[in-house]
């Protein structure tokens, strides 16, 4: 990490394993390079959120540490295994251990949503039909739609297919979970209560959740902490809590950046928590 970075995540507990891990990590495409020598682990339990400008590599980042796309150089742990060296086999064990919800939703228009958050289940577990039909009742509740199992993604609202694509990356009970542009194209509102439903989400799964977003609100409201990225310098610029960095990071860049956020309260309790 850089030197200027004022409030470093915590030195490293030897007894418990990150549930993500970057070591020393390049990614790109062909010869650009887009981000490099990124050094950053995310514990057990926490909300972070991967921030920065347009252009910076946030998606990219969350592509690569998903195992859709081979980095340049370095590694990266999911769980203390590398999903970077794994073979296939290896890299399919690891991916069914977290839930993916992207930007658009992704739901198969052809199926409903108890069809939609039954297929991982079908596909990857011996579950029986009335086990997993239960199992995706039980997940679209937890989102807060239960009663919607018949209805096809073409009868639902922008926020309500966001949280339908929660419900599936819950599919499998995963103890991670990557959330892209959550409240992306949200009005105020229904962007207030998907925040609501990512913090139960964490309060009664336990489940560590990064998010690639730029919304500002969301994210003094949810992140317990937030990796700053750079265009420019093609890294990590700061690391911290929100509300913390906004106030004292070494980096006007970053203060200029989260200020936009006005005084929302972090969901820290800790100025300096990271």
């Amino acid at each position: 990490m850089p030197d200027n970075i004022t409030s470093p995540a915590p030195a490293a507990n030897p007894n418990v394993t990150p549930a993500i891990e970057v070591r020393d990590l390049s990614i790109g495409y062909g010869s650009r390079v887009v981000l490099e020598n990124l050094n950053f682990r995310i514990e057990p339990g926490q909300i972070v959120t991967i921030l920065g400008g347009s252009g910076c590599g946030k998606s990219t980042l969350l592509k690569h540490i998903i195992g859709l796309y081979k980095p340049l150089h370095g590694d990266i742990l999911i769980n203390g295994r590398s999903i970077v060296t794994a073979n296939e086999q290896e890299k399919r064990s690891i991916m069914s251990e977290f839930g993916v919800a992207y930007q658009g939703g992704a739901l198969f228009r052809s199926l409903n949503l108890a069809e939609n958050i039954a297929l991982p289940m079908e596909e990857l577990t011996s579950w029986k039909r009335d086990e997993i039909r239960k199992r995706a009742s039980e997940k679209l509740a937890l989102v807060h739609l239960d009663g919607f199992e018949e209805y096809m993604p073409s009868d639902l609202s922008g926020g309500m297919i966001k949280r339908a694509a929660f419900a599936r990356a819950l599919a499998l009970d995963p103890k991670l979970l990557f959330f892209d542009e959550p409240s992306a194209g949200l009005d105020p509102l229904t962007s207030d209560m998907l925040d609501n439903v990512i913090m139960e989400i964490r309060e009664k799964t336990h489940a560590t959740i990064m998010m690639v977003t730029h919304e500002l609100p969301s994210i003094f409201r949810v992140s317990d902490r937030v990796i700053m990225l750079s265009a420019e310098k093609k890294g990590i610029v700061d690391d911290g809590s929100p509300a913390y960095l906004r106030d004292h990071s070494n980096d006007e860049y970053v203060r200029t950046f989260l200020s936009r956020g006005g005084t929302y309260k972090s969901n820290s309790t800790e100025p300096d928590h990271a």
